[in-house]
C-alpha cells in the first residue's frame, strides 16, 4: 500500500476512487452528489444533527440519544418514532447489522430477506447500503429530529456514501475507533486511509453549504479504558477528520464509573481536542461531546440495571457533556424491546433535566484529576506526532506500533495489547501496567502509588485478579471489584 499522510486528499483522485466504491453494490447507482446537495439544502434545521448539537451546546442542554436499528425498512421507522415519540429521544440512530459492518452485502441482502419472510428481524442492526438512498431517505423525512448512522466499520466508505445521500447528517466512526476494537487484522494504514475518503466526502459536501456532524467512537473497547487513552485517539480522529474538511465534530469518552473522573474526562476532552486543533491551525470548528453510558457488563435484574443507566445520566449532567449515549435495561438480556429503549430514554431524561441547572462543584480531587488526565494525554499526543514527525497519520500508526497507544483488550493484531487497567480504591481506572505509554516518571508513581492503595485496603497485592474482579464487579452490583 502506497504510505498515506494527513494531507487533504485530491478531490480528482477522489472521483477516480468512487466509482470503485459506489459498484460495491447495486445501489451505489443511486448515489448523485449533487442531487444530494440539493436534498440536504432543503432540510429544515431541526433535522440537521450538527444544528441541533450546537444549539444544545448554546443553551447548556445535554440530549439523549438511544441505540436502535433492524433489518425492515418499515419495522426500522416503526422502531425510531416510538423512540422519538415514547422515549422522548432528541437525537435518533440508525444502528447497523454486522454482515453490513464486514461490506457482506449478499448475507446482508438475504438476511433483509428472511427477516421480511419471517416478520421479525433476523439481522442484528439495518443494511442501509441494501435498502438504498432511495428507502433510506424515507427514514430521514419521517423523523422529526435528527438521525446519525452508527456502526463499527473498517471500511465504511459505501456506507458513508449512500446514507449521506439519501439524507443522514451525522456519520458515526474513524480509521482507528472503528478498527482497532473491531477488527484483528486489518492494517491501520488501510482503515485510516479508508476513513479519510470518509471524511474527505463530507467535506466535500461542507464546501457546498451542507453541515455533515463526525463523531469518532470514544469507548473503544469499551472495558476500563482509561480517559488518557480514549482521549487521544480521539483527538487524533478528529484532527484526521478536520484535515479533510470536517467543520462539525463530536468527540466522546466512555464511562468509567468514578463520578469524579467520569466529570473530570468530559470537562478535558474540548479541552484537548481544541488545543491540538488550534496548533493544526483549525479554529473555526464547531466541537462537541458525547458521554457514553456504561458499556460494560450490566447487572441482569432490570432494578439493578436502571441504577447503572441513571449513574450515566449523572455523570453526563455534571460533566455538561453535549449529547448521552443511552443504554437500557435489557442489556444482560440481549437486544432489548422497544419498550425498554424508550424507558432507558426517559430515565436518563428524567437525570438530565434535574441536574441541567445544577454544576458538578469545583474542588481539589476534581482539579487534580483533571490534571492527571491532561498530562497523560499530552504525553501520549506530543509522543504521536514526534514519532510522525509532524504527520499524525505516520505518527497514529507508528504509536501503535510501537505502543504509545494502547488500548486494552482490544482484538487488533495492531494493538501492542501490553496496557493493564485496574480500579483504584475509589473506583477510578488507573494502570496495573502502562506498557509502553510515554508517562514521566512522576505519572508512573502515581499509578503505582493508586493501585498500592487499594491492595493495602483489600490485604492483597495489586495482581490480573483486580483485573478481572472490576471487570465483572458492576454485573454483580458493585464498582470496584472487591474480595468477599
Amino acid at each position: 500500500m502506497v504510505a498515506i499522510t494527513h494531507d487533504k486528499l485530491n478531490w480528482n483522485q477522489m472521483e477516480e476512487e468512487r466509482e470503485t466504491v459506489l459498484a460495491g453494490w447495486v445501489t451505489g447507482a443511486e448515489v448523485d452528489l449533487n442531487e444530494a446537495i440539493e436534498f440536504h439544502s432543503g432540510l429544515p434545521a431541526h433535522l440537521n444533527f450538527s444544528a441541533q448539537l450546537m444549539e444544545a451546546q448554546r443553551n447548556g442542554r445535554t440530549l439523549a440519544q438511544p441505540r436502535a436499528g433492524v433489518a425492515d425498512l418499515g419495522s426500522h421507522l416503526e422502531l425510531l418514532l416510538f423512540l422519538q415519540d415514547e422515549g422522548g429521544a432528541d437525537l435518533l440512530p440508525t444502528t447497523i447489522d454486522s454482515y453490513t459492518r464486514q461490506n457482506r452485502y449478499e448475507e446482508a441482502e438475504r438476511g433483509l430477506e428472511e427477516s421480511i419472510s419471517e416478520g421479525r428481524s433476523l439481522l442484528n442492526g439495518f443494511p442501509a447500503i441494501n435498502h438504498g438512498v432511495a428507502n433510506c431517505r424515507r427514514l430521514v423525512e419521517s423523523l422529526s429530529v435528527p438521525v446519525q448512522i452508527r456502526h463499527g466499520t473498517p471500511d465504511a466508505r459505501l456506507l458513508a456514501e449512500v446514507t449521506i445521500a439519501a439524507g443522514f447528517t451525522a456519520f458515526e466512526g474513524g480509521g482507528i475507533s472503528y478498527n482497532i476494537p473491531y477488527a484483528k487484522k486489518v492494517p491501520l494504514e488501510q482503515s485510516i486511509r479508508d476513513w479519510q475518503y470518509i471524511d474527505r466526502l463530507v467535506g466535500y459536501y461542507q464546501e457546498h453549504g451542507i453541515l455533515i456532524n463526525r463523531e469518532p467512537f470514544g469507548p473503544l473497547t469499551g472495558t476500563l479504558v482509561a480517559p488518557c487513552i480514549s482521549h487521544s485517539v480521539s483527538v487524533i480522529e478528529a484532527i484526521l477528520a478536520a484535515k479533510q474538511g470536517v467543520k462539525n465534530i463530536t468527540v466522546g469518552y466512555g464511562q468509567c464509573g468514578n463520578l469524579i473522573q467520569d466529570v473530570a474526562a468530559l470537562q478535558t476532552l474540548p479541552i484537548l481536542a481544541k488545543e491540538y486543533l488550534h496548533m493544526e491551525g483549525f479554529f473555526d470548528l464547531g466541537i462537541t461531546t458525547v458521554f457514553h453510558q456504561w458499556m460494560g457488563g450490566f447487572p441482569n435484574d432490570e432494578a439493578r440495571a436502571f441504577g447503572v443507566i441513571s449513574l450515566g445520566g449523572v455523570a453526563a449532567a455534571l460533566g455538561k457533556a453535549t449529547k448521552v449515549i443511552v443504554k437500557t435495561t435489557h442489556e444482560a438480556l440481549g437486544i432489548p424491546t422497544k419498550e425498554a429503549n424508550a424507558e432507558g430514554i426517559r430515565a436518563t431524561k428524567q437525570i438530565l433535566n434535574m441536574l441541567q441547572d445544577q454544576s458538578y462543584p469545583e474542588n481539589p480531587s476534581l482539579d487534580k484529576e483533571k490534571e492527571i488526565i491532561l498530562q497523560e494525554t499530552r504525553q501520549i499526543l506530543d509522543k504521536t506526532i514526534e514519532l510522525g514527525e509532524g504527520d499524525w497519520v505516520k505518527g497514529a500508526i507508528r504509536a501503535f506500533a510501537s505502543g504509545v497507544i494502547d488500548v486494552p483488550f482490544a482484538p487488533s493484531s495492531f494493538n501492542a495489547g501490553r496496557t493493564m487497567p485496574a480500579r483504584d480504591n475509589e473506583g477510578a481506572v488507573r494502570f496495573l501496567s502502562w506498557g509502553s505509554l510515554p508517562f514521566s516518571a512522576d505519572i508512573q508513581d502515581f499509578h503505582r502509588l493508586k493501585l498500592l492503595e487499594r491492595g493495602k485496603e483489600e490485604n492483597r497485592k495489586p495482581s490480573f485478579q483486580m483485573v478481572i474482579d472490576d471487570i465483572y464487579a458492576i454485573g454483580q452490583g458493585r464498582l470496584i471489584g472487591r474480595p468477599r
